[in-house]
């Protein structure tokens, strides 16, 4: 009876000392929180940077926290660190409307207006429904359409009666192919949150050079907060392509990846 009792207090001691880090990363949220909402916005970053800072640690990352970083950012007038954040947000929880309001309304403050490439409307449609889950649903929904496929098999190789089995075969065949969209969308947001091939930035102007070098041609200017593509690296160099299709190399010390 007393090992019974000195394991229940062990592991109520345990509970206890899992619970506390939790309630320590509780408390500096809030501490946080509560400088944005009395408008110290300049404290309120400092302690969003220490507790992402402190996820990153740890492996994890939050949308929440990047979001709410963001909105520190913008109230402190630094568009480039608020889009910044918006999009680290955006990446990890892509279908969020909060997160795409902000950053559309960031993005109206930066003084860079490019025209865009039109994408096919299909390809704006696939891209529509990539982006109302992250990875990890994608992944989930995969699952259990595999599982709703091989019960579908199963039906139809087992079950005698014709109806069920044309059933089974046509229903089989949608979940394959939703499984295939799945299991592409899963991969396609995986691989944006893992590359980390695209930047923003930082300084409040920048030229882009025809090659890394000081001395070639330039190309065009960016200001901050635009989003770029990076295609290559040379040395401290960044080869970066904007909205448009335009080409440049930029200096890596003007941008911050995403």
């Amino acid at each position: 009876m007393m090992r019974v009792k000195v394991n229940i207090c062990i592991l109520c001691f345990a509970f206890i000392l899992c619970l506390f880090p939790l309630s320590a990363e509780n408390t500096e949220i809030k501490a946080a929180s509560d400088a944005y909402r009395n408008g110290d916005f300049k404290k309120s970053i400092e302690l969003y940077e220490t507790i992402v800072n402190s996820f990153l640690n740890q492996g994890k990352e939050s949308a929440e926290l990047y979001y709410n970083l963001g909105n520190a950012y913008f109230r402190d007038n630094q568009i480039g660190k608020s889009i910044l954040n918006y999009e680290r947000a955006l990446l990890l929880d892509p279908a969020d409307g909060d997160i795409k309001h902000n950053l559309r309304f960031a993005n109206l403050r930066t003084e860079d207006k490019i025209d865009t490439t039109q994408d096919i409307f299909y390809v704006n449609w696939i891209m529509t429904i990539q982006n109302m889950f992250n990875s990890n649903i994608w992944a989930t929904i995969a699952i259990v359409l595999f599982i709703l496929f091989l019960i579908c098999t199963a039906i139809y190789l087992f079950v005698r009666i014709i109806w069920a089995k044309k059933v089974a075969f046509f229903t089989g065949v949608l979940f394959f192919v939703l499984l295939i969209m799945a299991n592409v969308f899963t991969f396609r947001q995986k691989d944006l949150r893992q590359n980390h091939n695209h930047a923003i930035i930082m300084t409040g102007a920048v030229t882009a050079m025809s090659s890394p070098d000081t001395n070639s041609t330039e190309v065009f200017q960016l200001h901050e907060g635009t989003k770029v593509t990076i295609t290559g690296t040379d040395r401290n160099w960044y080869e970066v392509e904007i909205a448009n299709g335009s080409v440049g190399w930029l200096k890596n010390e003007s941008v911050e990846i995403i």
